[in-house]
């Protein structure tokens, strides 16, 4: 099945990707994405950075994927949404 550019439009614009990062001072982690209000927060640990992109990707798809210090991929989390279409 080939989709129109209009429905890989919406597909891909109900999911939201988040980045955790370790901070260069060493204070935290830095939760990093698009859909964020100020782009940037930070955090003490990565787990409660994956927290609050679950809670406010509640209603999306998300992915989050958390980086070591070396920029390498350690964790992937996938959420699926509890929206449901009409």
């Amino acid at each position: 099945m080939t989709m129109t550019p209009n429905q890989a439009m919406k597909r891909t614009a109900r999911l939201h990707i988040y980045e955790v990062r370790p901070r260069k001072d060493k204070r935290g982690v830095d939760l990093i994405s698009d859909v964020l209000p100020f782009g940037r927060l930070w955090y003490d640990t990565p787990d409660n950075a994956i927290g609050y992109a679950m809670h406010c990707s509640r209603s999306h798809d998300a992915v989050i994927r958390v980086y070591d210090a070396a920029g390498n991929v350690i964790e992937v989390h996938r959420r699926k949404g509890d929206f449901k279409e009409p």
